[in-house]
């Protein structure tokens, strides 16, 4: 296996459990340089409590998880402060993932999205707020993107943006997986689907 087939997320033998029930799993999973996987399953069949334990901020019940690179992960509750304006979120939450920061270019994304640099945060409507929880895929990029329901709240011509944005991450050889509950914007890369089987079963 050479570098470039190395893969960047693999999950074995992985269990997810809720309260003690057992929500999916036991399941394989890997996540290679230019893959792209859409999860796919019913409301409450635990697709958050997937991508949660495949960034590491959940323990599976049973099972491993190997990262072999820097990820960013956008769920649905955003890490964004009501009382800071868009800007300011920005260089806060680059600054706490440690990742670098570059003035100009968040100058020029707020300009590109058309978002209020000075407009506090609780003003802003839905789709502001999750285009800016969106950002870091393209101010500081990482080679493995987990997204759940990244498209909720955005119109159509953002949808549009996140399509060529994550185009140009596959080609430089990223990865990604989303959990959608619809089916994928159009222009949006194609993207291998895994849903989610029932106990004991493989997905």
């Amino acid at each position: 296996m050479t570098v470039a087939d190395t893969p960047l997320l693999q999950a074995d033998a992985l269990v997810g459990e809720r309260q003690g029930r057992r929500l999916w799993g036991p399941l394989r999973l890997v996540l290679a340089p230019g893959q792209a996987l859409h999860l796919r399953g019913p409301n409450g069949c635990g697709k958050t409590t997937l991508i949660r334990t495949l960034a590491g901020l959940r323990r599976p019940a049973a099972g491993q998880v190997r990262r072999a690179a820097p990820l960013w992960f956008v769920g649905h509750a955003m890490p964004l402060a009501d009382a800071l304006d868009a800007r300011e979120n920005l260089h806060a939450w680059l600054d706490l993932a440690g990742a670098p920061r570059d003035g100009a270019l968040v100058e020029h994304w707020l300009q590109q999205e058309r978002l209020p640099a000075r407009r506090v945060l609780r003003e802003c409507s839905a789709g502001q707020r999750r285009r800016l929880a969106l950002a870091p895929l393209q101010l500081a990029p990482r080679p493995l993107w987990l997204l759940d329901e990244p498209f909720d709240a955005l119109d159509r011509a953002a949808c549009e943006r996140l399509a060529v944005r994550a185009q140009a991450h596959l080609a430089a050889g990223g990865a990604l997986l989303l959990s959608s509950h619809g089916a994928l914007p159009e222009g949006f890369p194609a993207c291998e689907p895994f849903d989610l089987a029932p106990p004991g079963g493989q997905a």
